[in-house]
């Protein structure tokens, strides 16, 4: 986050770059909620980073070359939509994003609760994959917690991102335990 795209500030390549060292084994997967994304690809390549996710809205007219750019990097390339942007304008990138992340509450502060309408977006992302054969994953990102969880999943959801529900209290293991339950009763 840069104080700019969203109102809030929050780490940046810097920190993961130093935790690196503890974490060689660890997937990482960086959302972007930048004005500028291409100004972060270098350095995020240097913090040896796997996905690099983006907004479409920042993008904007260079969203395929950014996506291209960052597989030619050997990143893995995403696209995020905030709540009010449509679907329908990430259509002509689709084929090179690996991961369409929607963002099921405004970007930039945890603790919000899901707007169950993006939910919609999810399912209608599930049918355009198969419509054009494509296979990017679908995460959501936003309120995701022991109750919407399971609607995420059952909407078509792939990767769940959780913040607050996880950290919630300081009690992560029991946190997870909870969330992983939950999603247990779906399968």
């Amino acid at each position: 986050m840069d104080g700019h795209f969203v109102p809030n500030v929050s780490f940046g390549p810097g920190v993961i770059e130093s935790i690196r060292s503890v974490s060689k084994d660890f997937y990482f997967d960086v959302h972007l909620m930048v004005t500028d994304p291409r100004m972060y690809i270098k350095p995020l390549l240097q913090a040896n980073v796997q996905c690099v996710t983006f907004h479409i809205e920042a993008a904007r007219e260079d969203t395929s070359n950014l996506l291209r750019h960052l597989k030619r990097q050997g990143l893995q390339a995403g696209l995020a939509l905030r709540p009010r942007t449509p679907v329908a304008e990430i259509i002509p990138h689709f084929q090179h994003a690996d991961l369409v992340l929607v963002m099921t509450v405004e970007p930039g502060f945890g603790g919000q609760k899901l707007i169950p309408a993006t939910l919609n977006k999810v399912r209608e992302l599930v049918h355009l994959r198969e419509k054009y054969g494509l296979s990017f994953m679908i995460q959501v990102d936003g309120g995701i917690n022991a109750d919407t969880a399971p609607l995420a999943v059952a909407a078509g959801s792939d990767v769940l991102v959780a913040g607050s529900s996880v950290f919630k209290g300081g009690k992560v293991k029991e946190n997870v335990k909870v969330l992983r339950k939950s999603l247990a009763q779906i399968r």
